[in-house]
């Protein structure tokens, strides 16, 4: 299977799943601001992991992924009809931390500055 090929599929199994996710499941236990991150489709299509992350840290992180797993089945048939595959990969999410990571980072960072420019006025 090409590379390129498994990157399409990967990106519109990724835009469909948002809008699965924001438009279609009804469970209290996600929160608006759960976003689809990234997509890894396998090379024979049979499984995808979804990357995901929730902004503002809305949400309880068990809960949440509770919410998924039991969500999965119905995720899956709506990709199935959606999106025309000989296989509908099974879906596995992941919790993606990257951006809670870079905020902290970037804080850190910006505070060494200050700190720096507080030190050199004194």
């Amino acid at each position: 299977m090409s590379a390129n090929r498994i990157a399409r599929v990967s990106e519109e199994v990724k835009r469909v799943l948002s809008d699965i996710i924001k438009n279609d499941l009804r469970d209290p236990r996600l929160p608006d601001m759960l976003s689809i991150l990234n997509v890894e489709v396998a090379n024979d299509f049979a499984h995808a992991k979804v990357y995901y992350t929730v902004l503002d840290g809305q949400g309880d992180e068990k809960e949440i992924r509770t919410a998924l797993k039991g969500a999965a089945g119905f995720i899956r048939r709506e990709l199935g009809s959606r999106i025309r595959l000989r296989q509908t990969p099974e879906l596995h999410f992941e919790l993606d931390r990257s951006i809670e990571r870079t905020i902290a980072l970037n804080r850190l960072i910006d505070d060494t500055i200050r700190n720096d420019a507080m030190k050199k006025t004194e």
